[in-house]
């Protein structure tokens, strides 16, 4: 005969969401961007686009964040003389 408090002891699961590099970081090939729901960012060059709308790396490159909201990789080329991009 109590007030049932013992039925309002659940929450739900953190979905981890947001983004998981910084700008003008270097990543490898597959890497998760970034893990939204809905596209508030959207996929440039070399950015695809997951059927949860997480955004990950195609190539191995250089991350850039645009003003328009767009996620673009700078692809490195390696040479003798260096790394380009």
């Amino acid at each position: 005969m109590g007030a049932g408090s013992t039925k309002n002891n659940r929450d739900s699961q953190s979905k981890r969401l947001g983004t998981k590099c910084c700008g003008y970081e270097i990543l490898k090939q597959g890497s998760i961007l970034l893990r939204q729901r809905g596209t508030k960012f959207k996929s440039g060059k070399n950015v695809g686009c997951g059927k949860d709308h997480t955004l990950y790396t195609r190539v191995n490159g250089i991350v850039e964040f645009t003003s328009s909201r767009y996620i673009n990789i700078l692809e490195l080329c390696f040479s003798t003389t260096g790394i380009i991009v």
